[in-house]
């Protein structure tokens, strides 16, 4: 979740004793834990050398490898994702990323005799949405505003703007709007309370 302090200046604010006051301090109180525990799995990993924005909502994540070698932008929110850091992963601004995604940046040669280990950075655009159970593989740039549908294995580049599904992840032929202006944190229950 967002930090307490920045959840704190950007509160909404109500009319004293009113029944929106009364709501909105009674759903700050029930989710209070839940938006402690997420800030201190970011902290963390911020700990153990991620770089991690204090916006960026954190769910509950598998993260295995090295902890550098991750990034996450401004606003961006996590399910319950698992990543798997052989190399870089790097997470724009604004980004949606499911429950039950995997991101895994190392894999295996299958044309090498010895079944190899190769590893590949993998970066994903602002506003970018990676839909649930989605598997995002080594090497892959997935673009500025991109979705990747449900269920999708994604193994190539994912243009800006695009959408593709499947297995393997194709293109469709609609395209999303290149005018986005939202903040998915903002939808997160735990915020509702807290963001203006």
């Amino acid at each position: 979740m967002a930090s307490l302090k920045y959840l704190w200046s950007n509160r909404v604010q109500f009319k004293l004793f009113s029944k929106a006051f009364f709501k909105s301090w009674a759903k700050r109180l029930l989710t209070l834990s839940e938006l402690i525990q997420n800030n201190r799995r970011r902290n963390k990993l911020i700990k153990n050398g991620a770089s991690i924005s204090h916006t960026a909502e954190i769910g509950i994540v598998t993260i295995k490898g090295r902890k550098d070698n991750l990034s996450i932008g401004d606003f961006s929110t996590l399910g319950k994702v698992e990543i798997a850091l052989h190399d870089k992963v790097s997470i724009g601004k604004n980004v949606c990323i499911n429950d039950g995604v995997i991101i895994l940046s190392a894999s295996h040669d299958v044309s090498d005799s010895l079944w190899s280990h190769k590893k590949a950075p993998i970066s994903i655009g602002d506003y970018s949405w990676i839909a649930t159970n989605a598997i995002i593989l080594p090497g892959v740039t997935v673009g500025k505003g991109a979705v990747v549908g449900a269920g999708a294995v994604v193994s190539k580049n994912v243009a800006d703007y695009s959408i593709v599904i499947g297995n393997p992840a194709q293109e469709i032929r609609k395209n999303r709007t290149t005018i986005l202006n939202y903040n998915p944190c903002e939808f997160l229950a735990t915020n509702n309370a807290w963001l203006k």
